[in-house]
């Protein structure tokens, strides 16, 4: 069964970045997982603009941008001329007056639009943007910090997300608190993408090629 494996960088480690980016891509992880926070959207801050074209130099792997910032029309641009074609770029809806507009930006940009959805966010008031994107990330934690425990709720939202998605041409993608058990719950179901981050790949003392040799090769 294949699914993809996209690496939170968010929870690297930054005295060693280069290496990190290295390590991670020569053990055959599929993309880069960019979380992008302004302290007001979420009340915290993490990756930033530099960051991401620091990793984007680094890597000819696809990333895949998350912009947990308010209003993010208003500095779109910014991160769009800093990607490249066939990267992924996931807004919250709620973060925006008008998300068919900022989603239409990134299409424009030969980008790959996506919105994320909170784990108190429902499915029925998204419904409209899944007619124009291509990659729905779930959020099985609150967004804003590494290390949550899983709502357990969520896996309804995804089962509606997979009933839904016979109607829409959808990549669904797992991000928080993902350990073995959501992959080999998740992957079989149709989850065709899943966020890594302290829960299996980081920190762990091991070479990141044999954890996600391990991944791929789960009972599913």
């Amino acid at each position: 069964m294949s699914f993809e494996l996209t690496a939170s960088m968010m929870c690297a480690d930054y005295k060693n970045l280069e290496h990190e980016v290295r390590e991670l891509e020569e053990g055959g992880i599929d993309s880069f997982h960019i979380d992008i926070m302004d302290g007001r959207y979420v009340h915290n801050f993490a990756m930033s603009l530099n960051d991401m074209a620091c990793i984007a130099s680094l890597t000819k792997k696809p990333l895949d941008v998350h912009l947990m910032v308010e209003h993010p029309n208003n500095t779109i641009d910014l991160f769009i001329r800093a990607l490249r074609p066939g990267d992924t770029v996931y807004i919250h809806p709620e973060a925006e007056y008008h998300p068919a507009a900022t989603l239409q930006q990134i299409i424009n940009a030969g980008m790959i639009p996506g919105i994320a959805i909170n784990p108190g966010t429902s499915v029925e008031t998204v419904y409209e943007m899944l007619k124009i994107v291509d990659k729905v990330l779930v959020m099985g934690v609150n967004p804003g910090n590494a290390g949550q425990m899983f709502l357990p709720y969520v896996g309804e939202k995804i089962d509606k997300l997979l009933d839904m998605r016979k109607n829409f041409n959808l990549q669904i993608i797992w991000d928080g608190a993902c350990g073995a058990d959501k992959i080999q719950t998740y992957a079989p179901r149709g989850v065709e993408g899943f966020v890594l981050g302290t829960t299996l790949l980081f920190g762990k003392g091991r070479p990141y090629g044999e954890i996600l040799r391990d991944i791929r090769n789960l009972n599913i």
